[in-house]
């Protein structure tokens, strides 16, 4: 495994050059962290180089990095982060690209290059907001058209902003206020001095 790690290492390293930002070795991977205004150029070079031939795209996910590290971390918020397999060669890379504006987070479509990015990149615009350009169908795929915001940011609020039901008066759908009331969270060994008949 080590060799294989040297070969794409330095394979990466030779092809890439500068447009690799970063390239940390860690728990026997490689993760490679790529400019903003170079993914889309350095995606098709993963795939289509000979001595790389990441011809998959395993997965992409969103990332909001506002409250990492207990809040010391200084840097962009929002970062797609994807897995790449080479069927040909037999490895795997990490890649990670931040979007260079916080409060309108717009990343390189990648599904030209990774057809099956599709999906992912809906996710990542749906539960973070991150806006990918130059993707066909950029819309929600996991929450209601009418949601408002995005869940898996870390400043949104657990219990949501509005909550959907049934009106049987009206026979429809409606959106309504969350009415979730808070509740008791203490156990009953704690708050009550006779549970169970201890004392």
């Amino acid at each position: 495994m080590t060799q294989k790690l040297d070969t794409l290492q330095a394979a990466l390293q030779r092809v890439l050059g500068d447009r690799a930002a970063q390239l940390v070795r860690e728990r026997g991977e490689l993760t490679l962290t790529i400019n903003h205004l170079v993914y889309a150029d350095v995606a098709r070079t993963l795939r289509d180089h000979p001595e790389l031939a990441f011809e998959q795209m395993i997965d992409l996910c969103g990332m909001d990095y506002s409250g990492y590290k207990d809040g010391a971390y200084e840097g962009p918020r929002y970062a797609a982060v994807s897995h790449l397999l080479s069927v040909t060669h037999n490895w795997r890379l990490r890649i990670c690209v931040f979007a260079a504006d916080d409060d309108f987070p717009v990343l390189a479509s990648v599904t030209p290059v990774w057809s099956g990015a599709n999906w992912f990149e809906r996710e990542a615009f749906d539960m973070y907001g991150m806006v990918f350009d130059g993707h066909a169908d950029l819309r929600r795929i996991l929450t209601d058209y009418g949601f408002i915001g995005h869940p898996m940011r870390k400043d949104f609020p657990v219990t949501g902003h509005v909550e959907m039901r049934y009106d049987p008066e009206q026979k429809r759908v409606i959106y309504q206020p969350v009415t979730i009331e808070p509740r008791e969270i203490t156990p009953r060994i704690i708050r009550e001095d006779n549970y169970g008949g201890l004392h």
